[in-house]
C-alpha cells in the first residue's frame, strides 16, 4: 500500500475501478518487481509507478534508451527522457530522440 494504513483501498482501488468502468484494461496494484517482469514479456503496455524508485530503476535496466518519465501533481507538465538530458552533446546533432517521439 501507499503507507500501510488503507490508502491502497481508499485511493488506488477506486481509480482502478474508474478506469475499468471506462473500458480500459487495467491490473493491479502489483509489486514493482512483478509488474516490470510481466511488462518485459509483453503482458503490459504501460506501468504507473507510485514512487520514483519503484519505476525509474527497472525502466533503466530494461531499456534506458527508450524510457520516458512524467511527473504529475505539479502546476506544469514535466517530462524527461530516462537516459538524461545530455547537455554535453546539445547542438551537435547527436542526441537520440526516440524516447520522446
Amino acid at each position: 500500500g501507499l503507507f500501510g494504513h488503507g490508502e491502497e483501498r481508499a485511493k488506488i482501488d477506486p481509480a482502478i475501478a474508474t478506469l475499468k468502468g471506462e473500458g480500459i484494461q487495467v491490473a493491479g496494484p502489483l509489486p514493482a518487481d512483478t509488474a516490470f517482469f510481466l511488462a518485459s514479456r509483453g503482458d503490459y503496455d504501460l506501468i504507473v509507478a507510485m514512487y520514483h524508485d519503484q519505476g525509474h530503476a527497472p525502466v533503466k535496466v530494461l531499456g534506458i534508451e527508450a524510457g520516458t518519465n512524467i511527473t504529475v501533481g505539479l502546476p506544469v507538465i514535466r517530462t524527461s527522457v530516462d537516459h538524461g538530458t545530455a547537455f554535453d552533446i546539445a547542438g551537435r546533432g547527436m542526441a537520440a530522440v526516440g524516447s520522446m517521439v
